[in-house]
């Protein structure tokens, strides 16, 4: 073997080497551009730390971090009645618009209760809040998603300050857990 043969083969094994780590310093430079933090008024009830809060949502996937957050127990509930949880957790890159305690609150509670009684009715009102992509806030300003339901919803809106079908507020949005995006909206919507 010739010494020119061996630098050669030197300088290739080094940027064989050289390259992976080069792309790994450089991979957070490419890393998903809408990494802002949460917004919206109900974001500061959010907990600091701990079981519930966005540095532990973060690591679970969506239904099991919702589980964590008080105020979406009631959708947790609804999501637990319709079957629903490993198939929200094993989807991978969705966006959830998930109501909150007092949305669902609006809803009179005979309708309330006979919707938590039928799974069918159930299932396609919590598939509807569920768009199987993940969406940036740049992408609510002027946009129409397809639900898991079948449906489509709406969102418009700039800022901070975005609405969905032209009456549900995101109230707290852009919250990242494993698998999704969340979006925490104040009212229950209704497929159309």
């Amino acid at each position: 073997m010739s010494t020119r043969h061996i630098r050669r083969s030197a300088a290739l094994v080094a940027t064989a080497f050289a390259l992976p780590v080069a792309l790994g310093v450089a991979a957070p430079a490419f890393a998903d551009s809408h990494q802002a933090d949460p917004y919206g008024p109900a974001c500061a009830s959010v907990p600091k730390e701990g079981s519930g809060s966005l540095a532990s949502m973060a690591k679970d996937p969506v239904a099991t971090a919702a589980s964590n957050n008080p105020a979406l127990s009631t959708l947790v509930t609804a999501v637990k009645k319709a079957g629903l949880v490993d198939t929200l957790n094993n989807a991978k890159d969705i966006t959830v618009f998930a109501p909150t305690n007092e949305a669902f609150a609006k809803i009179p509670k005979a309708d309330l209760d006979k919707i938590l009684a039928d799974k069918a009715e159930l299932t396609k009102i919590l598939t509807y809040h569920v768009v199987g992509e993940k969406i940036t806030p740049q992408q609510l300003s002027m946009g129409s998603f397809k639900t898991l339901e079948g449906g489509s919803l709406t969102t418009a809106g700039a800022g901070e300050s975005f609405t969905v079908n032209g009456k549900a507020k995101i109230v707290c949005g852009d919250i990242e857990t494993a698998n999704a995006t969340v979006n925490i909206i104040d009212t229950v919507l209704t497929p159309m």
